[in-house]
C-alpha cells in the first residue's frame, strides 16, 4: 500500500502564503506527499501570489485552499502554519503529531507602488522557497519518504 504523507500549510490570514507553501512542496517533492492549503479569512489569494510564483516556474493557478472546516476533519501527518497570528490562533487538529511554526510576514499588507508591493511578495516567496526546501531533507517523525 502506498501512504503518501498529507501536509497541510495553515494561515490565518488569506490563502497567499499557504498557497506558495502548497506550491513549493508539490515541485520540489513531486508525488512523494499530498499538499493542501487552507486559511482562515478566506481561500482567496492575491493575483501577484500566482505572478511571482510564475516567475520562478511554479504554476499555482490551478491551485485552491480546502476549507477550514474541512480540514479539521482530516488526518495530516504535518501541520505547518505560515503566521505568527496562526500560532496564537492555532486550531487543534486532533490526528497530527508533527505541528510546525514559520512565522512568515504577509505580503498583502505591503504598501506602496506595484513594483514595491511585488518586491515584498517575492521576498515572501523566497524564504517560503528556502523552508519547504529544507523541510522536504529533514527527517520528520513518522513520515519516511
Amino acid at each position: 500500500m502506498n501512504h503518501k504523507p498529507k501536509v497541510l500549510f495553515f494561515s490565518t490570514g488569506d490563502a497567499t502564503r499557504s498557497q506558495m507553501a502548497e506550491g513549493f512542496l508539490h515541485a520540489f517533492a513531486g508525488d512523494k506527499f499530498i499538499a493542501v492549503s487552507t486559511s482562515v479569512q478566506t481561500p482567496d489569494r492575491n493575483p501577484l501570489t500566482v505572478d511571482v510564483m510564475k516567475e520562478v516556474g511554479v504554476d499555482i493557478s490551478g491551485q485552491h485552499s480546502e476549507e477550514l472546516a474541512q480540514s479539521l476533519k482530516e488526518h495530516f501527518a504535518c501541520v505547518i502554519t505560515v503566521c505568527d497570528a496562526a500560532r496564537e490562533r492555532f486550531p487543534v487538529w486532533p490526528f497530527t503529531h508533527n505541528l510546525f511554526h514559520w512565522s512568515l510576514p504577509d505580503p498583502t499588507a505591503a504598501t506602496g507602488s506595484p513594483e514595491e508591493r511585488k518586491t515584498v511578495f517575492r521576498r515572501v516567496r523566497d524564504e517560503i522557497r528556502q523552508k519547504v526546501a529544507e523541510f522536504t531533507k529533514q527527517r520528520v517523525p513518522g513520515i519516511s519518504t
